[in-house]
């Protein structure tokens, strides 16, 4: 046990409630994560804004996916992964796209697969990425604005990644159809 406190509306600070409503009145609940980020108000605001701003970006919604599942896989979240899959389906990815991820297998296109592979590779070596990488990249048909935007992503993602290994959140029942294990 960790001892991280999962809020609710009434037990969370003041400035995360707001947030904390605004997710209950959207979900129908309170996520687990949310829910445990409340603790630190400013990490619930800036988790929050980053995934608005990420959703705002150039990807569509299975390139969304692909940046998504692959930071989760490769940080092996136990959380993020089963959560991301209820996503990726509300938001009508294509389940071959959503599965592939998820087994960490080869995706259903080139275009998918290069940028799987250098959101892979800008995870794993911390943005310390080749020229050849990069170059791979922008042939698959990328810019320097998704480079960014990955990076935007890969942000959104470290803090929940993070917090929940650290916090062991425990997965929401509405996730668990989807539990997953490396």
């Amino acid at each position: 046990m960790t001892g991280f406190t999962i809020h609710t509306i009434e037990t969370a600070p003041q400035s995360a409630q707001p947030i904390l409503l605004n997710a209950k009145k959207t979900m129908g609940s309170i996520p687990n994560l949310i829910a445990t980020l409340a603790e630190s108000p400013q990490l619930l605001k800036a988790y929050t804004e980053l995934h608005q701003l990420f959703t705002e970006t150039s990807f569509d919604k299975e390139e969304l996916t692909v940046v998504w599942q692959t930071i989760n896989v490769e940080h092996e979240c136990h959380y993020c992964v089963p959560a991301h899959t209820l996503i990726a389906h509300s938001m009508k990815v294509d389940p071959v796209v959503i599965e592939a991820l998820r087994n960490n297998d080869e995706l259903p296109t080139p275009k998918l697969q290069a940028l799987k592979d250098f959101t892979l590779s800008l995870t794993r070596k911390r943005g310390n990425v080749s020229e050849e990488e990069l170059q791979a990249f922008y042939q698959a048909g990328y810019e320097h604005k998704q480079v960014l935007e990955i990076i935007l992503g890969l942000s959104q993602k470290v803090i929940s990644n993070y917090v929940n290994r650290v916090a062991k959140t425990p997965v929401d029942p509405m996730f668990q159809k989807f539990s997953w294990t490396k």
